[in-house]
């Protein structure tokens, strides 16, 4: 088997690293429901490589009316924050806690030497958590999940063993999304994704697209529980639009020429509407582009490829939209909409990789052929296409931030999200700074129930975010002190932030993510409350506050167990 090769499709599957608190944490117990108050459902929906401004509410073109009405009607946050890849922040949103020490410390397929065998390097969800199922399903929830899962292959990791009553689940970080890698060409190198129906090992319905049949699987959950009288959390954690970038041909139509003018132009267009809906400042100037090739010169055959890239990615977005509309009618049917949180969010920022078929590094066109891969201007979106949409629109699609996912820069961590239902207070935007640690012990609390200290006989480690119960009322516009301190770390990046200050360090090799990396090896500061587009490094200016955070990111390293590369000794050192 090519080692290399499934290392890339696995690797390019997922991502995530992400902050944690280091210093103060919420140490106030769960608010208590009042007697006779029934416990609300919740619906966690997780887009995955999704960019901030994608959707209607958050400045996009895109067609993604039943999310906007969502968004729009409850409160959008401008500052939430996950790790730069996927199954980090996921294993940070079902269990509260650090990745590093939830058992994602890396993804499961970037392990390095330094890493394997480490505590909290695992490449699953360990057992020194509960999953956030776990605790609700414990304290009477009815507990479903449909979607990506990426935090264990094996039947004691996967969901049916961390929660979920009922589930069906991808394994890994991703897939074909008609299912046509099943096939015996890429089970042949070890690249056919893995399902589970309630822990069974399943076969994939070839040609069924992987939003409607993620959705599919939800809804019967929901139906099948329509006179259980037990509150439900259903997690539904799409797998797009994560590459490959595929979608239903009557989607792709929608957006035939609507980016021929190129991603600066599709930049420009969304930074305008942000600023027009009050989402950032009406002075922000965004980040330089990093390593993308100006429009103009590009030649009409590659100008036409790379827009029909954006229409297909653009289509797996309406698509997953359309989808989130089914499962909102679904609740309204069953008469349970009105008694549901729903809380949306990007698992981090959108994939700035080339990637082409699986992956560009390792197969040659003659290999992609043996794969039944045609990445053909006509064939681009169909299931036998194997592509990603590169850096140019992923930069177009993190606006106005730095970078992309796999960075713990903005454009890689900071996420669409948003919150609507009952106690929340509606037609509003948060800008404060927010955590994906902070979904489980919202959750928590909004259900009355206290986390306990030990679970299933095993202690468990304590939330280490906030629960957003005032953000969600409009009490308070942040649930942190600017005194506290939040740490990330992912692929040797590292950040720290601490109120409106971030410090960033960006070394020059040394990444295992498959992207030649954008780093200095030196830190750079920060003021994102000013600068949200880090675009202007105030290390030599502000060299006391540079050392006070590299400080407390050290600190934060130490508590959660970071395994890092020690430093390269000083020239003319001995080395000890």
């Amino acid at each position: 088997m090519n080692k290399i090769l499934k290392s890339a499709i696995l690797l390019a599957a997922s991502a995530l690293s992400g902050p944690l608190c280091v210093s103060a944490q919420d140490k106030s117990a769960p608010t208590a429901i009042p007697a006779g108050t029934r416990q609300p459902n919740f619906l966690l929906i997780v887009a995955d490589d999704l960019g901030w401004s994608d959707l209607g509410a958050f400045g996009g073109e895109i067609a993604t009316p039943n999310l906007d009405s969502i968004a729009n009607g409850g409160v959008r946050f401008t500052g939430f924050h996950t790790a730069p890849t996927c199954s980090p922040t996921r294993s940070m949103l079902l269990s509260g806690v650090d990745n590093h020490q939830a058992g994602l410390g890396s993804m499961a397929e970037t392990l390095q030497p330094d890493q394997t065998g480490q505590p909290g390097y695992e490449g699953y969800l360990n057992d020194r958590v509960a999953s956030i199922a776990e605790l609700l399903h414990q304290g009477g929830y009815r507990t479903l999940m449909s979607g990506k899962w990426h935090l264990g292959l094996t039947p004691e990791r996967g969901p049916a063993a961390r929660g979920f009553e009922r589930s069906y689940a991808l394994l890994q970080g991703l897939g074909n999304h008609f299912g046509a890698d099943q096939n015996k060409a890429w089970k042949a190198i070890d690249a056919a994704p893995t399902y589970r129906d309630n822990g069974k090992l399943v076969t994939y319905p070839k040609g069924r697209f992987s939003a409607d049949y993620f959705t599919d699987r939800l809804i019967g959950f929901l139906q099948e529980g329509s006179k259980d009288q037990r509150p439900f959390f259903a997690y539904l954690p799409y797998s797009t639009p994560h590459w490959p970038i595929q979608a239903p041909p009557e989607d792709i139509a929608k957006y035939k020429g609507r980016y021929d003018a190129g991603y600066e132009a599709l930049r420009d267009a969304r930074l305008q509407r942000q600023k027009a809906l009050g989402l950032v400042p009406a002075d922000l100037t965004p980040h330089d582009w990093q390593d993308v090739k100006p429009w103009a010169s590009l030649t009409d055959a590659e100008k036409a490829i790379e827009a029909r890239k954006m229409e297909v990615y653009a289509a797996m977005v309406d698509r997953m939209d359309q989808n989130v509309g089914r499962v909102v009618a679904t609740l309204k049917a069953l008469g349970r909409y009105d008694d549901t949180v729903i809380i949306f969010l990007a698992d981090n920022g959108p994939e700035g990789n080339v990637i082409d078929a699986p992956h560009q590094a390792v197969l040659k066109p003659e290999g992609k052929a043996k794969l039944g891969i045609d990445n053909s201007l006509g064939n681009i979106g169909k299931a036998t296409s194997y592509l990603g949409y590169g850096p140019g629109w992923a930069q177009a699609n993190s606006s106005p931030s730095w970078l992309v996912k796999g960075y713990p820069t903005e454009g890689g961590t900071r996420v669409t999200a948003f919150a609507s239902g009952p106690g929340i207070a509606g037609q509003r935007i948060a800008t404060g700074l927010l955590n994906v640690t902070d979904v489980a012990p919202t959750l928590l609390d909004l259900a009355g129930i206290q986390q306990p200290a030990t679970f299933g006989g095993r202690a468990i480690l304590p939330f280490q975010g906030h629960s957003l119960r005032p953000v969600f009322a409009g009490t308070a516009a942040q649930v942190r002190q600017p005194t506290e301190a939040v740490g990330t770390e992912l692929f040797y990046r590292r950040a720290l932030r601490k109120g409106d200050w971030k410090a960033v360090f960006l070394p020059k090799t040394g990444s295992a993510y498959p992207r030649q990396g954008y780093g200095t090896g030196i830190w750079q500061l920060f003021n994102v409350a000013k600068d949200p587009a880090e675009a202007h490094d105030l290390s030599a200016s502000k060299p006391a506050k540079l050392q006070e955070l590299i400080g407390d990111w050290d600190s934060y390293a130490k508590a959660k167990g970071v395994v890092v590369p020690a430093p390269a000794p000083v020239q003319g050192e001995t080395k000890k």
